[in-house]
């Protein structure tokens, strides 16, 4: 086959093969990405096993007072040996000890705490104020992958209008490229407004690709986040403004320490922490229990004389015990609950004087970002106008081109701020929600 004749067949197949359909973006509304993101978020789903950690050693201290009964069974070959017996008065032998190699013994125990100076009870509030606070532990968390996600998505909302913008712009500059050519050729422009145009649309190009870049970061942030495939394409839908809340200092933080799940499973684990100092002083006090269990064996060792015989036996036990020195281990224990309640204690000082500060500063952000939405509204409006007039006096050759580019930039410019000053307000609230416990 001659080379060319491959040629053509060889581009005849390639183009018989249908190119892959690019599948569509998932579009994606910020309430979308919220509940894709809790449903899939992998530090939510620790802190449900953790919570679920919590409820099995809830078990396991209830356990440790209900009785334990206990079932034995075993076998034991012995040697043989030379039975041993008595001789009657009446001339017969009678075996006393018999030789029985075969052992089989079945038994039940049952065995019930009555007494160990509210040890056990202590540690079962433990186990449920520990339960408690990884309850809010889970809340806490599904708050912060709420804030995380909102602040991904508008990252990309941001990211996404940025880059429609750079390329709207690029492309008015491309064709404002291609007229200052045309006037040039006419000889109605001077060579430097080609020059500068041409440099204007290479500067806009680069803050294109610094768009995309930054675009492609903030949509595989977001992808992380709601649990679809890195690399997948997301549209984001742009949410109505709403409302950014507002509010008292004093109120707000006041509302926090009351509904901030957080703070409260601090105060469950204070608790805990206090009801393990109380299950620590109960090692000093004695404990009481009872026992009991049934034998049922061949022989049974505690029926005389010894038979070959299946036999029944039982046996019932009250014990007291007291440790009376136990090399500090009481001590110890009690040292360590105390400390780990100051540890929470100064945890909760410390929450409590951040949550006022960032109720304060997000307060503060709402505010400053009303004042930027709404000078970014009258930036946008007046530098919209600027550039119909600059059209139409470069339109009437009044206007150099330099003037056409500096109202594009000034509309481009904007266009970002009111965009940025948006995202940031939006933000904001959703902080100020965080941390006061919505």
């Amino acid at each position: 086959m001659k080379p060319s004749l491959f040629a053509l067949v060889l581009l005849a197949l390639l183009t018989a093969v249908p190119a892959r359909a690019q599948a569509p973006p998932l579009t994606l509304t910020l309430d979308d990405a919220v509940s894709r993101a809790l449903a899939g978020s992998h530090r939510l789903a620790e802190a449900g096993a953790r919570h679920d950690v919590a409820e099995a050693v809830v078990g396991q201290r209830q356990a440790a007072q209900q009785p334990q009964v206990t079932a034995l069974a075993g076998y034991t070959r012995t040697n043989h040996i030379d039975p041993f017996g008595l001789q009657t008065p009446d001339g017969q032998f009678r075996v006393i000890y018999p030789d029985v190699p075969d052992n089989y013994r079945t038994r039940v125990d049952v065995a019930l705490p009555l007494y160990t100076g509210g040890r056990l009870q202590a540690f079962e509030r433990a186990a449920r104020q520990e339960s408690t606070a990884t309850s809010g532990d889970v809340d806490a968390v599904r708050a912060d992958v709420r804030l995380e996600t909102e602040r991904a998505f508008w990252a990309l909302v941001v990211a996404d209008e940025s880059l429609t913008l750079v390329t709207e712009s690029l492309t008015r500059s491309a064709a404002h490229v291609g007229n200052v050519r045309s006037a040039l050729q006419a000889g109605l422009v001077p060579p430097n407004d080609l020059l500068t145009a041409e440099a204007q649309q290479a500067r806009q190009r680069m803050q294109q690709a610094q768009g995309r870049s930054a675009r492609a970061v903030a949509e595989a942030d977001l992808a992380r986040l709601i649990g679809v495939p890195v690399g997948t394409a997301l549209a984001p839908v742009r949410p109505s403004a709403a409302d950014a809340g507002e509010g008292d200092v004093a109120a707000l933080v006041a509302r926090a320490v009351a509904q901030r799940r957080d703070r409260q499973a601090i105060v469950d684990r204070q608790s805990a922490a206090a009801t393990r100092v109380e299950a620590a002083a109960a090692l000093r006090r004695p404990a009481v229990a009872v026992a009991g269990g049934v034998d049922y064996a061949n022989p049974n060792p505690r029926i005389f004389p010894r038979q070959a015989a299946w036999r029944t036996s039982w046996d019932a036990s009250v014990s007291v015990s007291w440790a009376l020195f136990d090399g500090g281990r009481a001590r110890a224990e009690g040292a360590e609950a105390v400390a780990a309640k100051r540890v929470l204690d100064a945890r909760l000082r410390e929450l409590d004087s951040v949550i006022a500060l960032e109720i304060q500063q997000r307060l503060s952000e709402i505010d400053a970002s009303g004042v930027a939405l709404q000078a970014a509204d009258a930036e946008l409006a007046a530098a919209t106008e600027a550039l119909r007039v600059v059209n139409d006096r470069y339109a009437a050759g009044v206007a150099i081109s330099s003037d056409v580019l500096d109202a594009q930039v000034l509309v481009l410019q904007a266009s970002l701020d009111r965009t940025q000053a948006t995202a940031s307000r939006q933000l904001a609230a959703a902080r100020l929600r965080r941390a006061i416990g919505q």
